[in-house]
């Protein structure tokens, strides 16, 4: 798979009233008409494509190269389809900031409405946390998440999008998960991943799939009484070929968060990411440990597919895969050409009609 380039500085402020008001009503006739033409999969496909969400933002009008173009195009998508989300078969949770806190009790409003079961809340509740975890955590890449966005259907699919920011480089990442292509959650989960630079990151990427050994040590090291792990740690030098993995071990706090572990005796890695209190440090002293006593292998692969960099006033992403970059353009194009407001209700018709022909 090919890097294409385009530029994502971090940008504050936000959309205009006049410009945002236009996003949601086009961001609104777009998806009506992929999901009436291609059905709800091949929407949740779309949003998990960093290329094509780029694009995407790009067609709704909003700065082409900016961080920005994350929160203003899943807020047009959930402000434009608010009254939609039944007929379309698609709901939303989550957003930027305060609203990403909130995006359990989202998922539990659909779930009183009627749209969920009680387990399938419970199962994406968890996924949600899992995921933020995962990115915050497990893939240890310096950017702080701030956005957290799902989107799901009723027959239990779903996409996730999510970015960090790494305030003194002013730079931004945008995160792509989709179900249907989540075999673990903690071995190469994500279907794409937009950085903002070609810049080179300091990474540490305990979800990368050829380290599973890794992954159970760590688990197997967290389940052992405190004294035991810290009096390991003690006798160990921080290697310095590693920068990222330099820690001080924090003994007060890591024996709060051992006797936690030790307690709970998580079953997995994904049990583990879950623990309260389990953050970059603990899970960054785990790793070391278990990379020294066992000699366990560490990744630091930065496992972003996409990477951009400063491009021209009218520029846009290059393809990164020409025939999955070739079909974006096909439906996003498509999709431009029926979104006129009030085609919605010609498409449906239309729909219906081609639907009572063919049985």
């Amino acid at each position: 798979m090919r890097n294409g380039y385009a530029d994502l500085p971090l940008h504050g402020g936000k959309a205009p009233k006049w410009l945002f008001e236009r996003m949601k009503k086009l961001a609104r006739e777009i998806t009506l008409a992929i999901v009436i033409q291609y059905g709800t999969d091949e929407f949740l496909r779309r949003i998990s494509d960093p290329i094509w969400f780029q694009s995407f933002g790009c067609v709704l009008g909003f700065d082409w190269h900016s961080s920005g173009v994350t929160t203003t195009v899943t807020g047009a998508l959930a402000e434009g389809l608010k009254n939609d989300e039944m007929d379309l078969g698609i709901f939303f949770a989550g957003g930027k900031g305060r609203r990403a806190l909130h995006t359990s009790e989202d998922i539990a409003l659909w779930g009183e409405k009627g749209i969920l079961s009680l387990q399938t809340v419970k199962e994406f509740q968890h996924t949600s946390r899992l995921v933020a975890k995962v990115d915050s955590v497990a893939l240890q890449d310096g950017y702080k998440l701030y956005h957290h966005f799902f989107v799901f259907t009723k027959d239990k699919k779903w996409a996730i999008v999510q970015q960090g920011m790494k305030g003194d480089t002013k730079r931004a990442r945008r995160y792509h998960w989709i179900s249907e292509q989540v075999k673990s959650f903690v071995s190469d989960p994500h279907s794409g991943i937009a950085k903002t630079s070609r810049s080179k990151e300091t990474v540490l990427n305990l979800v990368d799939g050829e380290i599973p050994e890794t992954r159970t040590k760590i688990t197997e090291i967290a389940k052992e009484k405190p004294e035991i792990v810290l009096k390991e740690a003690k006798y160990l030098k921080m290697p310095a070929h590693h920068p990222v993995l330099r820690t001080d071990f924090n003994e007060k706090y890591l024996t709060k968060v051992l006797n936690k572990t030790h307690e709970l005796k998580p079953e997995n890695f994904e049990n583990l990411l879950l623990v309260k209190g389990l953050g970059e440090k603990t899970l960054r002293a785990l790793s070391l440990l278990v990379h020294l006593i066992y000699n366990s292998p560490l990744s630091f692969k930065d496992p972003a597919l996409f990477s951009f960099t400063h491009g021209g006033k009218d520029g846009y992403p290059f393809p990164v895969e020409r025939d999955t970059y070739d079909r974006s353009i096909a439906i996003l194009k498509e999709a431009v050409n029926k979104a006129k407001v009030g085609e919605y209700e010609k498409l449906r018709a239309l729909k219906r009609l081609y639907k009572f022909t063919s049985q």
